[in-house]
């Protein structure tokens, strides 16, 4: 049976289970009417749809914690079908379906540590380091002209992804990725 707490033991980054979904707290403020019982207002994200919604609580209500783990784990590779990762206490291998992983996979490099959020054993959802190092395999040349300041231009990295540089980054150069928003942020010396 899982563990049940009140409304005040609400803090930001709480995952409560509501009708069997998870759900993580992103704000909430305790409020005291002028007349009647206190509420808690909260805005809370459901962890299998990344759905954001309001909900007002009673104060003194009780919710079930959710059966959450996060388990750190590194990324071994994608067989088409399913992600493989590693974990790094254990070391037993396991796969995560592509829905879990989601945009994520735009960014799993070799060896990558990520954490995995495991609902009742099942992952559902990676979270990836702030900033990634890949390798560009595809790269157009750049071309000048037409243009006052900060031209780019569209490379492909080892993952697959495609992201905007300047012109003077070339084929085989080694890029940091911000993960967060997908956006080049330098050139790594090899």
């Amino acid at each position: 049976m899982a563990q049940s707490i009140d409304t005040s033991e609400f803090r930001k980054g709480l995952k409560i289970e509501i009708e069997g979904s998870p759900w993580e707290i992103v704000e909430f403020q305790h409020v005291k009417p002028g007349k009647g019982a206190a509420i808690v207002r909260t805005r809370i994200k459901n962890l299998l749809s990344n759905n954001t919604i309001d909900r007002t609580f009673r104060s003194g209500d009780r919710c079930d914690l959710a059966e959450c783990e996060e388990i750190e784990c590194s990324f071994m590779y994608n067989d088409g079908t399913s992600f493989h990762f590693m974990n790094q206490e254990s070391f037993e291998s396991f796969e995560v379906p592509p829905e879990a992983v989601g945009d994520a996979a735009n960014f799993l490099t070799e060896n990558l540590k990520v954490s995995i959020l495991l609902f009742k054993g099942k992952a559902i959802a990676i979270e990836l380091p702030n900033f990634i190092v890949a390798k560009i395999t595809h790269c157009e040349p750049g071309v000048a002209g037409n243009t006052a300041q900060g031209a780019t231009k569209a490379v492909t990295v080892e993952t697959g992804y495609s992201v905007q540089v300047p012109l003077y980054i070339s084929e085989n150069d080694v890029l940091k990725i911000d993960t967060r928003d997908g956006r080049y942020v330098e050139r790594v010396n090899k």
